[in-house]
């Protein structure tokens, strides 16, 4: 049997009627890891040793009748959430060697259900890129055609799902972090509503954007996933006290009636004659299903890339200014005074593309430009929520392209930064906006993966995960596995 494509829910069943044990199909796992990373490149660490302990562990939970839908399941972890006595770097040198002393609560949550953590994932460095090519330390390739890119930042947890290094990982959505990278490598990535899942031990590159989400295999381990993940944390201010769903359980309602709106904006100049093509079959794909379709407007959206690229910089500013070699972290010790020491620690700790939005935020937040930049992008933003409040009064859900092209070649556009920025030019709206969102596999062009994103409203994750359960049950394009 070939478990490197097994969803999450198969796997749970033959755990649970012992058609092998967790502790064999985590070694199946770290077999498939040590196979395929030599081409994929995926993970930052591969936490073998911990895994089989927490299988052991798992193995004796569902002897004893304890086993929920993740006992004994392997995933990954983004490189940017804490894991006790596990490396954490970030992909970045300046936390080459940070070992946190505590879990982020989405791994406590995980661990309580018996998930074995086999790994973490390659990234941009600080979360800060759509290529994974920002890592201080190797680019990951993208499955489907090892000379691209898996998208980025979540680029690495992406890879590793597509490549069958485990069935589920976790990534984190600033901009599109999670569901970029899922259209990329043909996984599906859902994006929670901001507050939905706890940032407690998600190293912050912009608190106000930041979300943690699953990429799986397909929209009913997104749920599974998110069972878990999701609820309230004390330790986090912006966490959101909502009732307890059971977003699996939800999955399989008729779809039959509900209004989908498509922003024509999201088909604007920039997003390619194959992905409005494959987008718009996927259109027709709901509508068969019963959905009524409807183009609609959201004119603002045209100022979300301007208004992240001020307020995500002017957070990440303030955020990185802890690291200053003397808590934790990367030091340069060979200097003369505390000031060169610290110029020097964030000179050679932070790569390229940090250093490039730290300078831009800290230059939005100086005094001058304060209320010309930052003060205005947030009444944008305002205007920009009001805007899909609006359209949500008339739709059931929004429907867009993911990413505006297919993955492009590693190196293709490491000299243009805006052209890079482009990149997420349909998901950033929606961190704005704070709003879920799920990315689902829409297709192929010469080989090459396209998606489209179902976008809700707040803490409907419901509504989004049961439409894009629907679109599964009648196509196949989630089913299809690169070859490596």
């Amino acid at each position: 049997m070939n478990v490197s494509q097994l969803t999450i829910v198969e796997t749970a069943k033959l755990l649970q009627d012992k058609e092998f044990s967790a502790v064999e199909l985590t070694r199946a796992y770290l077999d498939r890891i040590e196979a395929v990373e030599p081409k994929v490149k995926a993970l930052m660490t591969v936490t073998g040793e911990q895994a089989l302990t927490q299988a052991k562990a798992a193995d004796e939970a569902i002897a004893a009748g304890q086993a929920g839908m993740l006992t004994g399941v392997p995933v990954i972890l983004k490189d940017v959430i804490c894991t006790k006595g596990i490396r954490t770097t970030c992909s970045s040198k300046m936390l080459e060697n940070f070992i946190p002393p505590y879990d982020a609560g989405v791994v406590e949550r995980l661990k309580a259900r018996g998930a074995v953590v086999i790994g973490k994932a390659n990234m941009d460095e600080f979360a800060m890129g759509s290529s994974t090519e920002n890592s201080a330390y190797f680019t990951t390739h993208n499955p489907w055609d090892l000379s691209r890119v898996p998208g980025g930042s979540s680029g690495g947890s992406a890879a590793a799902v597509a490549a069958g290094e485990a069935p589920a990982a976790l990534g984190s959505d600033t901009g599109g972090s999670i569901r970029q990278p899922a259209s990329f490598c043909s996984v599906t990535g859902l994006k929670p509503t901001y507050g939905l899942v706890s940032r407690y031990g998600l190293i912050a590159f912009a608190s106000s954007l930041d979300q943690i989400g699953p990429l799986t295999k397909d929209v009913a381990d997104s749920a599974v996933m998110l069972n878990a993940i999701a609820g309230h944390d004390s330790r986090d201010s912006t966490s959101v006290a909502q009732p307890e769903e059971d977003y699996f359980g939800c999955l399989g309602k008729s779809v039959k009636g509900l209004k989908l709106g498509v922003p024509k904006e999201y088909f604007a100049q920039g997003v390619t004659a194959e992905v409005s093509d494959a987008v718009k079959a996927a259109l027709k794909v709901y509508e068969e299903l019963g959905c009524n379709i409807e183009e609609c407007s959201l004119p603002t959206t045209a100022y979300a890339l301007a208004v992240y690229y001020i307020i995500a910089p002017s957070e990440a500013s303030a955020n990185l200014a802890r690291y200053d070699g003397v808590k934790y972290g990367f030091s340069f010790k060979d200097t003369q005074s505390m000031w060169e020491a610290m110029e020097k620690t964030r000179g050679i700790g932070f790569g390229p593309e940090v250093k490039r939005r730290i300078m831009l935020g800290t230059y939005a937040l100086s005094a001058g430009y304060y209320d010309a930049w930052y003060v205005k992008a947030q009444r944008v933003r305002t205007v920009i929520r009001r805007e899909f409040d609006e359209a949500f009064e008339k739709y059931d859900a929004l429907i867009t392209p993911t990413a505006p092209t297919v993955p492009f070649k590693i190196g293709e556009k490491s000299a243009d930064p805006f052209s890079m920025y482009l990149s997420d030019i349909c998901t950033i709206p929606i961190n704005i906006a704070g709003l879920p969102a799920l990315a689902l596999q829409g297709g192929f062009a010469q080989g090459l993966p396209i998606g489209h994103q179902i976008i809700g409203k707040p803490f409907s994750e419901k509504t989004i995960l049961n439409l894009g359960h629907a679109y599964q049950q009648v196509t196949d394009w989630h089913k299809q596995q690169p070859v490596i």
